[in-house]
This record gives C-alpha cells, sequence and structure tokens, in this order.
C-alpha cells in the first residue's frame, strides 16, 4: 500500500515540474530560493475554504497526540540531504527553532512567532547544492508541521492561499525577497493530486543581497490528514529549470510516502518511534 501511493504521487511530481518550467520567467541563469515565498500576482484554481472531512488515505488513531509523538513524526519525515539525493549538503543553519515558525504580517514580512495551539510540531530544515565551477549555490528546504486535527492542517493550508494572493510581495528576511509569484491549488482528484488531500504549488523567483538573483524560485506544500509538509528550492547562477526539477521533483512525494507510513490505514507508526521504513511548511526559518 505504501508503495502504491508512492506511485500515486509520482504523477503529482511530473505535475509539479511541468508547472515550475512553464511558470517561472528565468533563464538559465535563474534559480530560486527555499523556505517562505514572497508573492507577486498569483492565481488559484481551488475554493481556498477547508473543509472537515478527513483523508481516505489516513487513519486518525495514529495521528499524534501529543507534542513527543508529532517530533518523532517529523523526523520520521524529514532525514537529512538524502531527502535529495546526491550532491546535496546541509546548510548552514541546518535546522528551525522547534518551538517557533513564520508568520507573514500585513507588510508582507515574513517574521517568527511562537508556535500555535494547534500545532503540536513543526521543523524546517535547510539543504544546498554547494557552488561549482560557474555554477552557483543552490538553496533548499523541507518543513514538516503536525497540527493537532486535520481541520487545522487545512486551514493552515487556506490561510497561506490567502496569504500568497494578497501578498505579491514577500520579504523572508532582510536583504531576501520573493517576486513574481504564482500560486496554484489542487485538492484531492485535480490536477493529478491523488494523495494529499490539498496540493498548494508557488512559483516565482528569489533575489538575495548576498546570493544575487533573480532566480526561479519555487515552493510546492501539500496536507495529508493533520501533517502539512512542505519544499522549496532556490537556484543559482548558472544553474537551469531541468536542473533544479531535477532535484526538487521526488521530493515531496517522498516526504508524503513517510507521512502515510506513519499515519496511513495500512502501516507505519505515529508513537513517536522510528519505524523499519523511516529516516529522519513553508515560513520555516
Amino acid at each position: 500500500m505504501a508503495y502504491a501511493g508512492a506511485l500515486r504521487v509520482s504523477g503529482v511530481a511530473a505535475l509539479c515540474g511541468a508547472l515550475v518550467v512553464g511558470c517561472t520567467g528565468g533563464g538559465g541563469d535563474s534559480a530560486s530560493p527555499p523556505t517562505t515565498a514572497p508573492g507577486t500576482s498569483r492565481s488559484s484554481t481551488a475554493d481556498p475554504r477547508p473543509t472537515a472531512s478527513a483523508t481516505p488515505g489516513t487513519d486518525p488513531n495514529r495521528e499524534p497526540k501529543t507534542a513527543a509523538q508529532a517530533r518523532g513524526l517529523v523526523q520520521q519525515v524529514i532525514p537529512g540531504p538524502e531527502l535529495f539525493g546526491t550532491g546535496v549538503v546541509r546548510a548552514t543553519p541546518y535546522e528551525s527553532d522547534p518551538g517557533q515558525w513564520a508568520v507573514l504580517g500585513d507588510d508582507c514580512l515574513w517574521r517568527l512567532r511562537p508556535l500555535p495551539g494547534d500545532a503540536l510540531a513543526t521543523l524546517t530544515r535547510h539543504f544546498e547544492v554547494p557552488a561549482s565551477g560557474a555554477k552557483g549555490a543552490v538553496r533548499l528546504s523541507a518543513t514538516v508541521t503536525v497540527h493537532r486535527t486535520a481541520l487545522d492542517a487545512s486551514w493552515e493550508q487556506a490561510r497561506m492561499l490567502e496569504e500568497d494572493l494578497d501578498c505579491t510581495e514577500q520579504t523572508q528576511r532582510p536583504g531576501e525577497r520573493l517576486t513574481g509569484l504564482q500560486s496554484l491549488s489542487f485538492a484531492r482528484g485535480e490536477g493529478g493530486n491523488t494523495s494529499g488531500d490539498d496540493l498548494l504549488l508557488e512559483t516565482g523567483q528569489c533575489v538575495s543581497d548576498t546570493h544575487g538573483g533573480p532566480y526561479p524560485y519555487w515552493w510546492q506544500q501539500a496536507v495529508l490528514g493533520t501533517v502539512v509538509s512542505g519544499t522549496s528550492v532556490c537556484g543559482g547562477r548558472g544553474r537551469s529549470e531541468e536542473e533544479l526539477n531535477s532535484l526538487v521533483a521526488e521530493v515531496l512525494p517522498r516526504m508524503l510516502l513517510r507521512v502515510e507510513q506513519e499515519i496511513g490505514r495500512s502501516g507505519g507508526s505515529a508513537s513517536g518511534e522510528p519505524s523499519p521504513s523511516g529516516s529522519g511548511t513553508k515560513g520555516g526559518s
């Protein structure tokens, strides 16, 4: 069943790749940043209002009920650089503060705030492909947030889409911003999404005082039960969109498969203890 889940998600991965190449305006010298994304104009294909129905692929009895269980699940979903494949290493800083998450203000600036009561655990890990020769570094991120209920997770996804539509320019931190953002949302059964309750895609460009730009950027976030998983990529000098897509096309599907192994109806463990198959949301910092 878990392997079948991986096959189902791969269709979404292929779709994401097509959208990234189709929606991002940069050339071979463009790349994109990780973590949070600033928005320019965005379009959505789905009603942002969340629904209370649980996904047919998860078992509510196996979803984490405590912060300790949630942290255990997070470690299973985000391992290390191997999540992205060979050539990827830990970035500095590597991990976000698990007691905080990023909130987008009315001024379109991301700020760290205490983890809200409806979330049990969250973690963002940062990675990179080091610069080599004429090619600049590629920055990558993976984020997992575990909520108390599936409805809470759906509300996070809905709020994110609303923020993307309202904030067409976003500042991740001083000297780093995202521009030209466009968003697409796919409910289960739409656009090839047959594994997540909801899938949100964002493309645009990232600009950094340190790394330069603009470079192509994209970010993907999916909800499965009480878990929200996201990944982002920000390219660098000389990095093609095809090269960037090859780095992230299968990452979110891998994360969703691990979530399914932990809280799905057919296997895994949400106890917070490592499962035999596992190894250790947008705006992470």
